[in-house]
């Protein structure tokens, strides 16, 4: 009976809204009777290695001095302990972020503290403004992993990084802050710290796949980064609030995988290429591999106002496709088809697209649409704007003239060499 009424208690005070989430990611079904948090079942197996006491709330036994525990302290009280100074750039995980951010978190609050308002001595690394290190990094043309030396530099918004770890020959590409993008793709990288660095490369979209062998330093380079892009974007908007600045310091994107896609004519063969949506950016890219280093093109993608539109499909011609589920993306330059293996995929592709499409326009996307890149030729896969899309079709179809007179004049040419031979 008094085990059956502590669960009741249990139950109530999981209703509350401050214990209704997950104390560290968000997602409870758990508690830390150590702490006096309520967590969830993944977030509960971290807990378990630092030597906290953990309980499911409903398939464990609760004696009363433990639920008495649990009603003095609850999650908003331990966020007033072990979360009192967190910096606003801080990476904060949420339920369907991967483990080592959640671990790392975890860690950083309950372990090593911190985040409880005490000076640190010596200063935590991501706090500092500058970073340097070694991180193994992905080849730009193979999938081999080196040893390469990184430095961040906050007062100088730069990441850079060296082909061997001698520094004496400079570095090998010195990038900024401006326009950098981190996030974890452990699962694309294959390794479980595996994090993807991207930015602008004269107007290319450029990609870096690292990752280090310890959870604790990838992490100090992952929220070091964060702290440069939040130190940047305060001195390119100082009246902007952290609550608008904190979303713009990285993001993951909302979806990525396989598709295939036609040229703009429709008529081309299909060819298998990765997608990347960056609903920040309003930026559809496409590389030819999942880790490729540098994009083969980028649409944009307006609003409906604007003469954008996504909609299901099925293409005219389907030569050297394999996959049924067409889409198309349709701007004010051209038509975009692409065809996806399941409907599944199909439909959650037609999800994420719209979404960005029926987001309003910012004053930055007007200039974004303006610097990039609106329409592909399909023969080099050569980017060019929309003003000059049309210019640019003419000159394939009169290069497309070109070669069947050519082919002609060599088909007469060959006839009269048969015929001077018989």
């Amino acid at each position: 009976m008094t085990n059956e009424r502590n669960k009741k208690i249990l139950l109530e005070l999981v209703k509350q809204p401050e214990n209704s989430r997950c104390a560290d990611c968000g997602a409870p079904d758990w508690a830390s009777y150590k702490i006096g948090v309520f967590v969830c079942l993944n977030c509960s197996g971290i807990h378990r290695s630092l030597s906290s006491r953990v309980k499911s709330i409903r398939l464990d036994n609760w004696e009363d001095d433990l639920v008495e525990f649990m009603k003095s302290t609850g999650n908003e009280n331990a966020r007033a302990v072990y979360e009192k100074a967190v910096p606003p750039y801080y990476y904060r995980p949420l339920e369907n972020d991967c483990n080592v951010l959640r671990d790392q978190w975890i860690r950083a609050k309950y372990q090593r503290m911190e985040f409880n308002g005490e000076t640190k001595y010596p200063p935590l690394a991501y706090t500092t403004g500058f970073h340097e290190g070694i991180l193994w990094k992905k080849g730009k043309d193979n999938m081999q992993f080196q040893k390469r030396k990184f430095v961040l530099s906050e007062r100088e918004f730069t990441l850079s990084y060296y082909n061997k770890e001698d520094e004496s020959k400079g570095p090998k590409a010195v990038i900024s802050i401006k326009d950098l993008n981190a996030t974890f793709q452990p699962q694309k990288i294959g390794h479980s710290h595996g994090l993807q660095i991207t930015y602008q490369d004269e107007n290319k979209t450029r990609n870096l796949y690292v990752y280090h062998e310890s959870s604790e330093e990838i992490v100090i380079w992952y929220n070091s980064i964060r702290a440069a892009r939040y130190a940047y974007l305060k001195t390119a908007y100082p009246t902007g609030s952290d609550e608008d600045l904190v979303p713009m310091i990285t993001r993951n994107y909302l979806k990525e995988g396989y598709m295939e896609k036609t040229g703009p004519l429709q008529k081309e063969s299909f060819k298998k290429r990765w997608f990347i949506l960056d609903s920040q950016n309003r930026k559809l890219l496409y590389f030819k591999d999942q880790l490729d280093a540098e994009e083969l093109g980028v649409i944009f993608i307006g609003t409906e106002s604007n003469g954008y539109s996504v909609k299901e499909c099925v293409p005219k011609h389907a030569r050297g496709n394999k996959w049924k589920c067409g889409i198309m993306v349709e701007t004010p330059e051209r038509q975009f088809v692409f065809m996806c293996e399941q409907e599944r995929e199909q439909k959650q592709w037609l999800n994420v697209l719209r979404k960005v499409l029926s987001r309003p326009m910012s004053p930055q996307d007007y200039s974004g649409k303006r610097r990039r890149p609106g329409v592909c030729l399909q023969s080099t896969e050569q980017m060019v704007c929309g003003g000059c899309s049309s210019h640019h079709h003419n000159l394939l179809m009169q290069y497309n003239t070109l070669l069947k007179q050519m082919h002609l004049l060599k088909l007469k040419d060959l006839k009269g060499d048969a015929l001077s031979q018989v």
